[in-house]
């Protein structure tokens, strides 16, 4: 199994409350819409358990509060719960996607997900699933900044 820090080197995407990334000196006001969403933050992480729980049709999910220890033994309300925890202690949260070997960080206090290390296919399924959430899914290698 890959580490944390294998992962973190690879390619990845977001999964994210905007379309793409908001370009530095943007004149709109990036920090106030963020801080209006972070005050949120407990609706952003109910919409990416939903997605967790939509992608564990497809794929098994290993779950980590320090990268070391994973857990497959949790229900959707856990899943939800480890979310919520994540938020209010500011604390990573990772889920290793199995067979694909990709890997999804939450880092706790932001408002959006990375997927390291998805090949397209899984891109596509995590982009559909994110969609019914109302979420995106951009490439930062895309972006036009």
């Amino acid at each position: 199994m890959d580490t944390i820090d294998t992962f973190l080197e690879k390619p990845y995407v977001i999964i994210d409350i905007l379309p793409k990334q908001v370009p530095a000196g943007a004149p709109g006001r990036y920090f106030t819409v963020e801080k209006y969403f972070i005050d949120r933050i407990d609706t952003i992480c109910r919409k990416f358990a939903e997605v967790l729980i939509r992608l564990n049709c497809y794929q098994d999910l290993l779950v980590s509060t320090d990268g070391e220890a994973w857990n497959e033994e949790f229900t959707h309300e856990d899943l939800i719960r480890f979310f919520e925890e994540s938020a209010r202690s500011h604390s990573p949260l990772f889920f290793l996607i199995r067979p694909a070997d990709a890997l999804i960080n939450f880092s706790g206090d932001d408002h959006y997900m990375t997927l390291y290390s998805p090949d397209a296919k899984l891109v596509d399924l995590i982009r559909s699933l994110a969609g019914a959430e109302g979420l995106f899914v951009w490439n930062p290698e895309e972006q036009e900044c």
